[in-house]
């Protein structure tokens, strides 16, 4: 058997050096749980290496989106850059929707959420992104036992700003934010002034994003048998 296939874990880029702390962290955490695999980090956006550079320097390797939906890097920059490096990477499936659960553990984490949630997400043009997002806030009402409505912080609509008042005017007083983002930074920062009585953490390296970026791993190269403790068949959504 070979050497396994490198992971290149691509996530948006953030000024913030909390943010910053957090995509090295997942980046050891993921090499942890998948011992003998190469584990890299490509910038989608703000910061480098690129997602281009650190492909250009690999060669071969299976791409995981650290996006927890299917908006514009990941259904266009991401592609782009397989290209750009020479087209030997492959593109793994989305891991947003095995965080719900994460979201609901750092939400009631954070406190008594209250009588209603806002889902915030970062938002996007693209409507699968936004069908993601609700899907998501239909999940986490399940899960938490309390209306949950989707807001964004960019592009789609209602704002979240709009969808904590929306709920107080439907008769909810007390309303939370339950952050539908990875790492801190300006996004997660931006929720502190929407209105709501309380905003949960960012998911962060929680052992169920480990898990998904190893399963979506795990569905590209599974055929190949060289995935180290990993059970083939799981992770199989793919980005259209």
């Amino acid at each position: 058997m070979g050497r396994p296939t490198p992971l290149v874990l691509a996530l948006h880029g953030t000024k913030s050096l909390a943010g910053q702390q957090v995509a090295g962290d997942l980046v050891r955490a993921v090499a942890t749980r998948l011992p003998g695999v190469e584990v890299h980090l490509g910038w989608a956006d703000v910061l480098t290496p690129t997602l281009t550079e650190t492909l250009s320097g690999i060669g071969e390797a299976v791409i995981v989106p650290g996006f927890l939906t299917a908006g514009f890097h990941v259904t266009s920059d991401l592609p782009a850059a397989i290209q750009a490096s020479g087209g030997r990477a492959r593109l793994g499936g989305m891991i947003g929707p095995a965080l719900v659960a994460a979201v609901a553990e750092r939400l009631l984490a954070a406190g008594d959420p209250g009588d209603a949630v806002v889902l915030a997400a970062a938002g996007s043009l693209r409507p699968r992104s936004v069908a993601e997002v609700t899907e998501a806030a239909r999940q986490l009402s399940g899960l938490v036992g309390r209306p949950v409505m989707a807001g964004f912080l960019t592009a789609a609509r209602p704002s979240v700003t709009d969808a904590v008042a929306q709920l107080r005017a439907s008769g909810h007083d007390r309303i939370s934010i339950a952050s539908y983002l990875l790492a801190p930074g300006v996004f997660s920062e931006r929720l502190h002034s929407c209105g709501a009585d309380m905003v949960s953490a960012p998911i962060g390296v929680h052992p169920l994003v480990v898990e998904a970026v190893a399963s979506a791993y795990a569905a590209v190269v599974d055929e190949r048998r060289d995935v180290p403790g990993q059970a083939p068949g799981v992770g199989r959504e793919r980005i259209a």
